[in-house]
This record gives C-alpha cells, structure tokens and sequence, in this order.
C-alpha cells in the first residue's frame, strides 16, 4: 500500500451545493409515446416499467450508488466501472463540482472519448442531451486541494492507479469523500463515497452538446441555438 499520509492531512467540514451532469432529455416527454397516444396507456407502461425497480428516495444523487456498493441500497456489482477514485470492483463513487463549467469540461471529455473510439473521422455533428443539478453536500472531506503540486498522480489524464488505490484507502477507511482539483481544467471536484452525505437534488438547467469528432469540436448550449461555451476535446486529453 502507498504511504497517503502526507497527502490526506487536511479536512474541510463542507455544507454547500455540488454541481452533477448527467445525461438527460430535451423537453419533457413520455418514454412510451411511440407505444400509444393515449395518456392512460402510458401510465401503464409506466407502472410495469418501474415494477420491481429498486426503489431509490433521490434517484438524481443515489444513481452511481445504485449502481455500486453502499451502506443502504443494494449492491449491482456487474454495474461498477472503473473511474479516477475507483477501480470498479468494490465501490461507486459519486462526482460533482463546485461549479458548472467544470462539469462540462469533465464531461465533454469522457462523451468525446466514447464517440472517437468507434467513429473517430466522422465529420458531421452529433448532439448529446444533459442536465446539471445542484446538489447538496454536508460532509467531512478530505481536502486534496493543492496538494497536486506535491503529487502529480492527482491530476494524471490518463493513468487512475494511484488515485484508484488512494480512493480505496480513503473509503475503507470510512471517509466521506474528497476534494481535488480537476484533471481537465482549472476548476474542483468532489468525490463522493457514503450517499448520506448528499441531499436535496434541484435542477439547475438544461445542456446540449454538439460535438463534431473528425474536428475536434464541441459546442455547449444552455438555450438552443446559442453558443454558451467552445471546448476544444484535444486540449482535456
């Protein structure tokens, strides 16, 4: 096991907001319009869509959880997957920002990655629906602000072994979570591992991202058809 201690010295007791993105829809709309038009044949489906579904109080905060181990909902482990804080074979982790503009950098970083991976010369625009959501956190976090300038491995694009292995100090060591910088751009996440930390989702807004893979592209919209950020996918990588 790697020595953490000169790197986990610092806490912060933070009650604030934390910003989640997450992939969404445009306007609202039915899952089972395409089905029937009628309203009382969709609830149908609905009903028995969501029967037998695990039950979650806050599925916006609890999603990553629902999909890894936790204290008070049930374990998928075929769910897990590798991120920076986790290997993806014990735990779900779940990340957030101080702010929103992080998030899309964070973002638009790993949806990039997956197009490129499978069409990386296609040269038309594809459009990505998310939404962003204030969060609240109160919680005992480690405070790994700054402390990127001792350790490079925090901030590392493309290797996740050593924060992997510190996530997984910090966990069994039954740490809430974490603040670091991000590895994307100038701004703070948080790392989340016990979800009672987290309460009260509120919608923030509506995102869309329209990326052009072959041109290393992509386009953030808050309102539709007005620019509100350029990110330049290779500059993340």
């Amino acid at each position: 096991m790697l020595a953490f201690d000169a790197l986990i010295r610092d806490v912060v007791d933070f009650h604030d907001d934390l910003v989640r993105n997450v992939k969404g829809f445009g306007p609202p709309q039915s899952p089972f319009d395409d089905l029937s038009a009628s309203a009382e044949d969709q609830a149908v489906a609905i009903a028995a869509e969501s029967h037998g579904q695990v039950p979650s109080p806050a599925p916006l905060v609890t999603r990553p959880f629902d999909y890894g181990t936790v204290v008070t909902y049930p374990f998928v482990p075929q769910n897990w997957h590798a991120t920076r804080f986790s290997d993806g074979l014990a735990y779900g982790v779940w990340y957030g920002s101080l702010d929103l503009k992080t998030t899309v950098y964070e973002t638009v970083h790993h949806w990039h990655r997956f197009v490129t991976d499978s069409y990386p010369d296609l040269d038309r625009d594809i459009v990505g629906e998310r939404r962003a959501f204030r969060v609240r956190c109160d919680a005992i976090l480690i405070d790994l602000r700054g402390k990127e300038r001792r350790e490079r491995r925090l901030v590392d694009r493309n290797d996740y072994g050593f924060t992997q292995q510190l996530g997984r100090y910090l966990r069994d060591q039954r740490q809430s979570g974490l603040l670091a910088v991000s590895a994307r751009w100038a701004g703070r996440n948080a790392a989340v591992f016990r979800p009672e930390a987290l309460s009260d989702v509120r919608d923030l807004c509506a995102l869309r991202y329209i990326m052009n893979p072959a041109r290393d592209t992509v386009r953030v919209e808050r309102v539709k058809g007005r620019r509100w950020m350029a990110v330049r996918p290779s500059r993340l990588r």
